[in-house]
């Protein structure tokens, strides 16, 4: 990270804002320009951070998430007033659910003619209060070091999240008349000792006879996944992950019960429901893990860790709540277990992972053709939850996903963020044909920059997820969930200069090679998906995750129902 003051003293406020950001150890922005903005466009110019020139605002507000994702560190994205901030807005929103360090930099009218309904003027900060830690309207050019510096610390202080920078184009051309000191790095605090809150849940596990772990995102975002497997092993306990804390245990650990939740693995909830204490690492109880809280494991013991006191007791109710920075705690923790107690466990009962045509078997196969060191993104929709029940992941090989929102159009544009960042490791977007279109406008700044990235759409023409929960649960009202008209993707690929190939499911992997899959250039895989198939278990509406329901297509209509005991 650059800490020295710059040759020369920055002239105004645009001038400012990217010498600060070049202290802030940023090396590249994802954005769109536009007449409130481009005063910082034009310091962009010859200051040696790159700019990423997306197709959409929103497009750039992803690829920042996936940089930032991929890495653990704050990401850049930027666009105008008006629209151009609106259109970062989704993005944004997704970041806050998910805990993603985004600074999003916007530019705004004049202040003069700011409240007069001047062209492309929109309240920018006052429509960020609720999906930001923190947004800023900066009134004084002499006040954005300060506010910088201040956006910086908030998104990775605490729970990670996005902050808003909102910049007058008067700020932005104002001239600067304080001085550009260097950036110290921030002392490390002393960290807390957690050996009272160790001790307690070290004598809830003495009387248990079927304990568990619930791995969360927290687990990811701390990097405390070596902890974690330390303490599970040293311990005998089982764990069960989230669907951000996938990967925090490699699929392959005899102790890794698999997902949990609304389409978790059945091994991974019956885990849940048959444990007397369960330790909660980073989690917040979403009701896509939990469905109806009150059946929600409710003759369990609970233990909740977490760096945000304000999820502890929001949502479900512990006997022990711990608030503490998990990289912190595991260290503690794993410090203090020597004896290695472990026996061999049991994975998730992976149904249908051996049977022809199925998308499980289908992703297995083709994630053994992938290096180790793969980054995975995935839309929002069936192929989601396909790849989150059979993808192998592990530390190495994580995650990218929108889990929070739920956000359909997320897989690609976090796919170029990430490549991006690691420009040598293979990514790989899974998409459905659904989420693609959402940001199909991405596939141009894809080819523009020859990333290694290969796009594997499960293509099933319509919208799978809502076809599915109208065939279980609606009767076989079928509304707006089928796309009647054939878009031929694979056409639209290399129209915008991107190799593509047609696949069908029901062919496997067999057409494919480690070295086509392993060429840096971006790939296209049309993978034609039987329209009928399903996502199995899936928690019936209304209910927990002790009410998990088998479903298998027959044909076009016959589904085959039955109730999972777990």
């Amino acid at each position: 990270m650059n800490t020295h003051p710059s040759t020369s003293q920055p002239a105004n406020g645009a001038q400012l804002l990217i010498e600060l950001l070049k202290q802030q150890g940023i090396h590249t922005i994802f954005g769109v320009p536009g007449g409130s903005i481009l005063p910082v466009y034009d310091a962009l110019h010859g200051s040696g951070i790159r700019h990423i020139l997306a197709r959409h605002e929103q497009g750039a507000g992803f690829m920042a998430q996936g940089m930032a994702r991929a890495t653990g560190r704050p990401a850049v994205c930027m666009a105008t007033s008006g629209p151009g901030a609106v259109n970062l807005l989704t993005a944004i929103s997704d970041a806050f659910s998910d805990s993603v360090p985004v600074i999003a930099i916007s530019g705004q009218v004049p202040q003069a003619l700011m409240g007069t309904a001047a062209f492309q003027e929109v309240d920018i900060v006052a429509m960020t209060r609720g999906i930001t830690k923190r947004s800023f309207l900066v009134t004084d050019v002499n006040a954005l070091p300060g506010i910088v510096d201040e956006a910086f610390r908030i998104a990775v202080e605490g729970r990670p999240g996005p902050v808003w920078i909102d910049i007058p184009k008067d700020v932005q051309l104002a001239s600067f008349t304080g001085h550009l000191l260097p950036r110290h790095p921030l002392l490390a605090n002393t960290p807390p000792d957690c050996t009272l809150d160790i001790d307690a849940i070290g004598q809830m596990l003495q009387g248990a006879s079927s304990p568990a772990i619930i791995a969360g995102h927290g687990i990811v975002l701390a990097d405390a996944s070596s902890q974690l497997q330390h303490i599970a092993e040293q311990l005998n306990l089982p764990v069960v992950s989230t669907l951000h804390g996938l990967g925090a245990m490699p699929a392959s650990h005899p102790l890794n019960r698999g997902m949990a939740g609304m389409h978790g693995q059945d091994a991974a909830n019956r885990t849940l429901l048959e444990a007397d204490v369960i330790i909660a690492l980073g989690i917040r109880f979403d009701d896509r893990l939990t469905g109806k809280i009150t059946e929600f494991c409710p003759q369990a013991r609970w233990v909740h860790v977490d760096i945000n006191p304000n999820e502890h007791n929001r949502i479900k109710q512990v006997e022990l709540a711990v608030v503490a920075d998990l990289k912190v705690f595991m260290t503690q923790w794993a410090a203090q277990l020597k004896d290695v107690r472990m026996v061999d466990g049991m994975m998730g009962d992976q149904v249908g992972a051996d049977e022809p045509d199925t998308p499980g078997r289908w992703i297995r196969s083709f994630a053994a053709l992938l290096p180790a060191d793969a980054i995975v993104t995935t839309d929002v929709g069936q192929h989601q939850m396909w790849v989150a029940q059979w993808f192998p992941f592990s530390p190495a090989m994580p995650l990218l996903t929108s889990g929070g929102q739920g956000t359909m159009g997320f897989g690609l544009p976090a796919a170029i963020g990430a490549a991006v960042a690691y420009p040598h490791r293979k990514v790989v977007c899974f998409t459905g044909d659904g989420s693609l279109m959402m940001n199909i406008q991405e596939l141009a700044t894809l080819a523009e920059l020859k990333l290694n990235i290969t796009i594997v759409l499960m293509n099933n023409a319509g919208l799978g997820m809502v076809r599915q929960q109208q065939h279980l649960f609606f009767g076989q009202r079928f509304s707006a969930s089928q796309y009647h008209h054939t878009t031929h993707f694979g056409a639209i690929a290399r129209a915008f200069g991107i190799g593509a190939v047609e696949a069908s499911m029901g062919d496997g992997t067999v057409g494919f090679s480690k070295k086509e899959l392993m060429a840096s250039s971006p790939l296209f895989i049309n993978l034609m998906v039987d329209g009928h198939e399903m996502v199995s278990p899936i928690m019936q509406p209304g209910h927990s995750i002790q009410a998990m329901m088998a479903c298998r297509h027959h044909g076009n209509t016959e589904v085959t129902r039955h109730s999972v005991l777990v």
